[in-house]
């Protein structure tokens, strides 16, 4: 079976960067399972595996706009500690994920993350950890399989056999 929109997709990778260092890998006998054609995974590694077969295997090196997008520096913000909730003050640290409004589109939330503190502020980015940079994927494709009707529905896969509770 050929992998393409509404598949579920598992796959083995292993992410570097173009002079490889290591940034992210599957955990053996864990593949990650996807769904096609729903923005599970980076949009250049969805389009190199379109047309692809279990056991089949892949390198595709995808630049910035392919993979977690170019660095936006509007997104580096340094904020005072006291727009921060009370409850929030003793968990801010380097590497604490919370949500917020995007900077320029208050309709819009992103994910940002405590780079650093830096007396009564702190520096934070809503970029991905990845972006800006030009990535190799080593991937290898362990199976694929009709998605389910639920989760076309919902958008992502629900493991292995597709019936798995979120």
């Amino acid at each position: 079976m050929k992998i393409a929109d509404n598949k579920a997709v598992a796959i083995h990778y292993r992410v570097t960067t173009e002079g490889g260092e290591l940034r992210d890998a599957s955990q053996p006998n864990e593949p990650l399972w996807y769904l096609h054609g729903h923005d599970n995974i980076v949009p250049g590694l969805e389009s190199a595996l379109a047309g692809q077969r279990a056991g089949d295997g892949l390198t595709a090196t995808l630049s910035p706009d392919e993979a977690y997008g170019q660095h936006d520096p509007e997104l580096d913000l340094k904020i005072a500690r006291t727009h921060f909730p009370d409850d929030m003050q003793d968990q801010l640290a380097p590497g604490l994920l919370f949500g917020g409004e995007h900077p320029d589109e208050p309709d819009i939330e992103i994910v940002y993350t405590v780079v650093a503190l830096e007396g009564e502020h702190v520096l934070v980015t809503g970029n991905h950890p990845l972006a800006g940079e030009t990535l190799v994927f080593e991937v290898s494709i362990a199976g694929v399989r009709d998605a389910t009707p639920e989760e076309i529905e919902h958008g992502h896969t629900h493991g292995p056999d597709g019936h798995a509770e979120h």
